[in-house]
């Protein structure tokens, strides 16, 4: 997408602090709205998607917690850190999560000419993502995929293949906290103005992963679906409880 105007200046977006880190008081709309506004400006602009579980992660892990502080949009991406904004007083008006974020942004991608470029996933995964994303949203622009398994020689080769593609938006599934190591790391090389860590959604988007049924969405025990499709997930439910006892102790955030 081609930058020909300067875009309006947007108003800073509020945040909450839970557990020290920032996450920004918004719903769906809100997230992509700002979303639109960072591709207009033709600048790099990293997005987290922040659950409880990466909020806990971030407080053994520097380097994490540094990323997430400094992030340019952080949306609440679970129903624990939901419940953690209530219990704060400020209750948030909705999940906002990776894969309806990267569904959204291909719905839109038509109508406004953006360019995604999916990386991540097993062998295959990104491109049947692209290829159902496109089947149902006829028109849009997804420029390129690559798996996520390489070595640290095939880095330059992956960055410049996503240089090369001129991709607005990069979506990332590497897993947490690889993925937003790896967007910090290579942000200004990638030549996008919106990049994201999206974890599991391009094995959603692919087919290869059901989504919760509606009953379980709407019960907001999406987490208890994964774990018992997936018991792999298990290492992240297991860090609840931790994050439950931190919101505990620090009622003041």
């Amino acid at each position: 997408m081609t930058q020909t105007t300067a875009p309006p200046p947007t108003a800073p977006i509020p945040a909450l602090a839970i557990l020290g880190l920032p996450v920004h008081a918004l719903d769906m709309t809100a997230a992509l709205d700002a979303m639109d506004g960072f591709v207009r400006t033709g600048t790099p602009h990293h997005i987290v998607t922040a659950d409880a579980s990466m909020l806990v992660m971030a407080q053994d892990d520097a380097e994490l917690r540094a990323i997430i502080a400094q992030a340019d949009l952080v949306t609440p991406d679970s129903v624990g850190v939901l419940w953690a904004a209530k219990r704060l007083g400020h209750a948030l008006p909705e999940r906002v999560s990776g894969v309806e974020i990267v569904e959204q942004l291909c719905a839109r991608s038509a109508s406004k000419n953006y360019r995604l470029y999916f990386f991540g996933a097993s062998a295959g995964i990104a491109e049947q993502a692209a290829a159902r994303m496109q089947a149902k949203y006829p028109g849009a622009h997804i420029v390129g995929t690559r798996s996520g398994f390489f070595t640290d020689g095939d880095v330059p080769a992956i960055v410049a293949d996503i240089r090369a593609s001129r991709a607005d938006v990069v979506c990332v599934a590497l897993g947490i906290p690889k993925q937003e190591k790896w967007i910090a790391a290579h942000k200004y090389e990638l030549g996008a103005s919106v990049l994201i860590g999206v974890g599991g959604t391009l094995d959603v988007l692919s087919g290869n992963t059901r989504r919760a049924p509606r009953l379980f969405q709407a019960a907001r025990l999406e987490w208890l679906w994964r774990v018992l499709t997936n018991p792999r997930k298990l290492s992240k439910v297991k860090l609840l409880p931790r994050f439950v006892r931190l919101v505990r102790q620090n009622p003041s955030f």
